[in-house]
């Protein structure tokens, strides 16, 4: 397993999940997952929480960072049964 499930995590704070063993820096890291945290996180992950375990370098392009925002918002969402 690379990574916790991503559905419903928008809106959960990081390194929080059940099921899975997070770095102390991301369990630690204190902030809620929004579009704009993880805009942040996918353009620099080294930058946005240093010393985090992730080896993914950054999404250099803006737009290619909105597209896949936009479709994690889509696919991720929980259903409210409404």
């Amino acid at each position: 397993m690379i990574g916790p499930a991503l559905y419903g995590f928008f809106g959960i704070e990081a390194g929080t999940r059940d099921g899975f063993e997070y770095s102390s820096v991301l369990a630690n890291a204190g902030f809620v997952w929004t579009p704009r945290a993880l805009d942040a996180w996918l353009a620099q992950p080294g930058l946005f929480l240093p010393g985090n375990r992730m080896t993914f370098a950054g999404m250099v392009q803006r737009s290619e960072r909105d597209d896949l925002i936009a479709y994690l918002l889509d696919v991720t969402a929980v259903e409210d049964g409404n």
